[in-house]
């Protein structure tokens, strides 16, 4: 169920993207299986199993529903989902799937006897590879790489908050909220906020 919600998410913020670039419907599908799914996909072949939507495709279905409303919405409402409306939606969208990713990541690692640190690793690589994947596809620079913003650092805080609980065998539940909070949090403080590490010193005067 949550790797579902993640899956939708994702795919919406691949169509968000799309829209904004003035995609066909194939471009719409394209983009938002690839961000549905990337992330899924590079952990299911790090852990050696097979890729989960290969073995069910109600996901890719997910991901072609969403990409088809939302270009049917952008054609039918041109300027209201690839506007400044639309570019918040992404933004908020790209959090809340970059933190049910980074649970979803390690609890997987977690269920087939991965190590706690190499679990929260796979789950901030989950959270974040199919946002990259958008991203560049799409011309774009990855959101990993905008500025100081917790990004890769919220989506890290959220898979090590799970497994941390995880390894104490509090109830999944529990575990799966606080995850979700955890990554959210940091990802919303930072965009809300201004929340960031402090900038590293540059380079002198006479150095590229």
């Amino acid at each position: 169920m949550l790797e579902a919600a993640g899956v939708a998410v994702f795919a919406l913020t691949g169509a968000l993207v799309a829209a904004r670039k003035g995609m066909d419907p194939f471009g719409f599908i394209l983009l938002a299986t690839v961000t549905g799914v990337g992330g899924g996909t590079l952990r299911d072949l790090l852990l050696g199993r097979l890729v989960f939507w290969v073995r069910d495709p109600s996901d890719v279905f997910v991901c072609t529903a969403v990409a088809l409303t939302c270009w049917a919405t952008a054609y039918a409402r041109p300027g209201l989902i690839d506007g400044w409306a639309g570019k918040r939606l992404l933004i908020w969208a790209d959090a809340a799937g970059l933190a049910l990713f980074a649970v979803v990541g390690t609890l997987k690692a977690l269920d087939v006897g991965i190590s706690p640190l190499s679990a929260i690793a796979l789950g901030a690589m989950t959270a974040t590879f199919g946002g990259i994947l958008r991203d560049i596809l799409a011309g774009d620079r990855p959101m990993v790489l905008w500025s100081r913003d917790f990004y890769v650092t919220a989506a890290a805080a959220g898979a090590a908050m799970t497994a941390g609980l995880s390894l104490l065998v509090i109830e999944p539940v529990i575990v799966m909220a606080a995850g979700l909070a955890t990554g959210f949090g940091l990802r919303a403080g930072s965009m809300l906020f201004g929340w960031s590490f402090p900038n590293l010193p540059g380079p002198p005067a006479d150095q590229p």
